[in-house]
């Protein structure tokens, strides 16, 4: 367990990032949706069972068409997809019901919008690296305030999404192990983390899967 340190709120208001993706949903320009969901699920599932999610709600930041989403559905789970992006949640919206699935407009990072709501668990996929750097505290503090002591936080983070000689001004921004675990150790402790087998293609070798347990007691700054 890391030592508890600050995490720096920063209240971000939707207008911020609606014009951003809102226009890229309705541009069609969303290169990250592959059309089906993220490999790195599957093998999280495969490895550690529908159990390592607890059996309450399953919530899935920056959802998307919410591919994710429906894959935990498909196993029974109770997911939740959230999105900024009204485009978004109208496209996974679209796609028949699998099971109890269902998608809900909201900024993950604004705590007000949270208020009297509970999770057992977060599934992360390409929303941490979607946001930029100065909110990953931001991000950290949300799903620690979601979650009660003992509830999940699993994702597949993608640390290395540019080739030399890209434009690294994101998004995706790229991250290390290392600060991941900074990031979240004032509320969680990571159980358990691996390079995931599967990839979607051009992302082998590139990800890091990582299962963070909320502690007891979280920071309070």
């Amino acid at each position: 367990m890391l030592e508890n340190q600050p995490c720096n709120l920063t209240l971000v208001s939707e207008a911020e990032f609606v014009t951003d993706w809102q226009q890229r949903y309705l541009n069609g320009d969303t290169p990250w949706d592959k059309g089906y969901a993220s490999p790195p699920l599957d093998e999280l599932i495969h490895r550690l069972g529908v159990s390592v999610l607890g059996e309450g709600e399953v919530w899935v930041p920056g959802c998307g068409s919410g591919h994710d989403v429906r894959r935990l559905a498909e196993h029974g789970i109770k997911a939740v997809g959230l999105d900024i992006a009204p485009a978004a949640i109208e496209l996974a919206k679209s796609h028949p019901r699998l099971h109890n699935e269902r998608y809900e407009l909201m900024n993950f990072l604004d705590p007000f919008q949270r208020i009297g709501r509970q999770a057992s668990a977060i599934w992360e996929h390409t929303c941490f690296c979607a946001i930029d750097p100065s909110l990953r505290d931001d991000y950290a503090r949300s799903a620690g305030e979601l979650l009660a002591p003992g509830g999940t936080l699993a994702g597949v983070f993608f640390l290395n999404p540019r080739d030399d000689g890209d434009d690294m001004s994101g998004p995706p921004f790229p991250s290390t192990q290392e600060a991941i675990d900074v990031c979240f150790g004032p509320w969680f402790e990571r159980v358990a983390a691996w390079q995931p087998e599967s990839a979607y293609p051009g992302r082998e070798g590139r990800e890091w899967l990582a299962v963070y347990k909320r502690l007891t007691q979280g920071s309070v700054l």
